[in-house]
């Protein structure tokens, strides 16, 4: 017999009692605090609207070993702090009781994420009301209980965390092999003649911004409203994080947009050099300001060369220069319009871009292949984990 069984047969035999995590610990809110407050030699991490840490400050508000709720923004993610942190406005700490482990919490919380997330209230900024992290039941065996449940469900994280930081070095070596090939593929001697994008492209556009124009997340809104974080790996991959747009919003964006397949999408904005090629025509998304779609004229240029190009360390090099502003830098659009590039014959375009498409094809493989493993022991751990939070009720 396991240890866990032999303390549940010793301790709760006939099952433990549920009561509501408002009923057993304190769901706080943290403090605010801001931008100014946060010295980049600080020692504290603050947690604010996402369990990407804001920044750090020099002083702390929550001790290690808490578990938190984010509530706005990545509203219902579930987090815990080994360390001592700064818990800020967005975000909801839970003080724990002498008789409740802090990590058996988080672990029980996690259980509860589909459930927590379908509670957040959608709109430009999405929320969780504090009261539905107070309302969820919880099965409460003797701490003995909790603590070695704990134990089992953190070699599990223990082991995908390594597996996860061993992938993770892979792919990164194999993207580096990536990037070298593909710059010199895309780097060309004075024999190639070059041309200043503007005169090789039929338009460079951006997309709308709601402030002024339509509302995200309205109850009609069905269509996507793609951001920096929607391109990945050269595709527009939207979630069910992904903001929405009704019909009239859509039509609106594009208007200014104006997005075709062949266009080449450019981030501008913020996470500067995202790229990704409209294979499609879109017909239930579109773009936000700071975005720009290019549209290349393919008498002169194929779209996914420009992709490629766009992506080089010389060309970013380039284009860095001349992004301007204070703590979210922009390229403005002329400067795309004037950056020189090289302009190879179709041909010869085209033969590079075949080469780099099965380059980029390997690391999707092996991109694809780390979330497949991951998923794979994470599954695992959430079989387990459901298992081991399963109590029969006392009453």
């Amino acid at each position: 017999m396991s240890r866990l069984n032999e303390l549940i047969s010793s301790l709760c035999p006939r099952g433990v009692e549920f009561k509501t995590l408002g009923e057993v610990a304190t769901i706080e809110r943290g403090r605010r605090v801001t931008r100014k407050e946060l010295p980049t030699d600080g020692k504290f991490f603050v947690f604010q609207n996402s369990l990407e840490p804001l920044g750090r400050i020099d002083r702390y508000n929550y001790s290690g070993t808490t578990v938190f709720v984010i509530g706005a923004g990545a509203a219902g993610e579930v987090g815990y702090s080994f360390d001592n942190f700064w818990a800020a406005d967005d975000c909801y700490p839970i003080v724990c009781g002498d008789n409740l482990d802090s990590r058996y919490i988080y672990h029980f919380l996690l259980s509860k994420q589909s459930y927590i997330i379908s509670k957040v209230r959608k709109a430009s900024v999405p929320r969780l009301s504090r009261q539905v992290i107070e309302n969820i039941i919880i099965p409460l065996p003797p701490l003995e209980v909790q603590q070695e449940i704990v134990n089992i469900l953190d070699k599990f994280t223990k082991l995908e965390a390594e597996l996860e930081a061993e992938l993770e070095a892979e792919l990164e070596a194999r993207k580096k092999q990536y990037e070298f090939y593909r710059d010199r593929l895309l780097t060309f001697g004075p024999e190639v003649k070059t041309a200043t994008l503007g005169d090789v492209i039929f338009s460079l556009n951006t997309g709308l911004n709601p402030r002024k124009f339509f509302k995200l997340n309205t109850d009609d809104a069905e269509n996507y409203y793609i951001t920096i974080r929607e391109i990945q790996n050269g595709q527009i991959i939207p979630t069910d994080r992904t903001d929405r747009i009704n019909d009239e919003a859509l039509r609106l964006c594009n208007n200014r947009s104006n997005l075709e397949a062949g266009d080449v999408l450019f981030s501008g904005t913020g996470t500067i050099g995202e790229t990704a090629v409209i294979n499609e025509t879109p017909a239930n998304w579109n773009i936000k300001e700071g975005i720009y779609t290019i549209k290349p004229n393919p008498k002169y240029l194929n779209s996914k060369f420009l992709r490629y190009l766009l992506t080089t360390q010389a060309m970013k090099n380039k284009y860095m220069k001349k992004a301007a502003g204070g703590t979210v830098k922009s390229v403005p659009m002329q400067e795309v319009r004037n950056l020189t590039i090289p302009l190879p014959p179709l041909e010869v375009q085209q033969k590079i871009v075949d080469v780099l498409d099965k380059f980029n094809s390997l690391c999707s493989d092996l991109t694809a292949g780390l979330p497949a493993e991951i998923n794979a022991r994470r599954r695992q751990y959430e079989y387990y984990r459901d298992k081991l939070l399963s109590f029969e009720d006392v009453s």
